[in-house]
């Protein structure tokens, strides 16, 4: 399946998982939502992975790579999280795609890879809606935004290594989640005490984590291994896309004007990285520690 089309689908099971936590905002604080998001996943990957047995895992270097992604991941959340409690959304999800274009940026390995990002960038400012009036707590959610686009750049750096760390699977992914849950558990597992207390709230945080993290990011896992951190920085942009599509066929919210742009500009830098990762999949064979086996031509950064 292609790389794209499994980020459609990726971005699908998140948006469920979106409008099912729409719900729990009345009920518990934001950083703890996205913190049972976590801890919830991470129960359902380890019960069904058992990562225990891979022997990848227990390799110390491995070990270390993939608890740093889990640290990062979960703060990613728990950050994203509490920035929109205090931005409009569509200013949230356009600054925190700073992190890609940075990573793109710093990554690529030739003039489509940068195109292709600065492209990408400004689909997804047209598609989110930015908005400057951010009203009270702006600054608070403008650092959390900070906080967590610098994350989702690490996301993209450790999740791909662990991705091709040579653990079968979500393997990683189910060790990665467990260390961030329990990192965050101090700070935020006293303030979900009404989840144990409902069932149908507890039904509900198992429906987020599934939707919102367990098949996202291990789709992701999958992608993270067949293409360059530059290109998928740049097919992130397909989830704001797919948010857009997914709101005018269900929702009958066409998109119009500058969206319309958006849609267009996100789909051409699309291109452009596809030609990219084409060209690096002719050309080399990465090793399952993430290095090239054959080695780039002179002065290829």
């Amino acid at each position: 399946m292609p790389a794209p089309l499994l980020f459609v689908l990726s971005g699908l099971t998140q948006y469920v998982g979106a409008a099912l936590a729409v719900g729990l905002f009345a009920v518990l604080p934001a950083a703890t939502v996205a913190w049972l998001r976590i801890a919830v996943s991470a129960l359902v990957l380890v019960a069904w992975l058992r990562p225990w047995r891979v022997p990848a895992l227990r390799d110390r270097r491995h070990l270390a790579v993939t608890a740093g992604f889990g640290v990062v991941l979960a703060t990613m959340n728990v950050a994203f999280y509490v920035a929109i409690e205090h931005l409009p959304l569509g200013t949230a999800v356009a600054l925190e795609f700073a992190g890609p274009v940075a990573v793109a940026a710093v990554t690529g390995r030739g003039w489509r890879d940068r195109v292709a990002i600065a492209v990408a960038a400004v689909g997804v400012v047209l598609l989110a809606g930015v908005s400057l009036d951010t009203g009270p707590g702006a600054v608070t959610g403008l650092v959390a935004i900070g906080v967590s686009a610098l994350c989702w750049a690490g996301y993209i750096l450790l999740g791909r290594r662990v991705a091709r760390s040579g653990a079968p699977g979500a393997s990683g992914l189910a060790v990665a989640m467990t260390v961030g849950a329990l990192v965050f558990a101090p700070f935020l597992a006293g303030t979900a005490a009404p989840v144990l207390q409902d069932a149908r709230l507890a039904l509900l945080v198992v429906a987020i984590a599934v939707c919102s993290s367990v098949v996202p990011y291990a789709l992701e896992q999958v992608v993270l291994r067949r293409v360059s951190a530059a290109t998928f920085a740049v097919l992130l942009a397909l989830l704001p896309a797919t948010a857009a599509v997914v709101g005018a066929l269900t929702l009958q919210q066409w998109p119009h004007g500058i969206e319309v742009v958006g849609l267009v500009l996100v789909s051409g830098a699309i291109a452009l990285a596809a030609g990219t990762s084409a060209g690096a999949a002719a050309g080399t064979d990465d090793g399952p520690d993430g290095a090239p086996d054959v080695l780039p031509p002179p002065g290829t950064p």
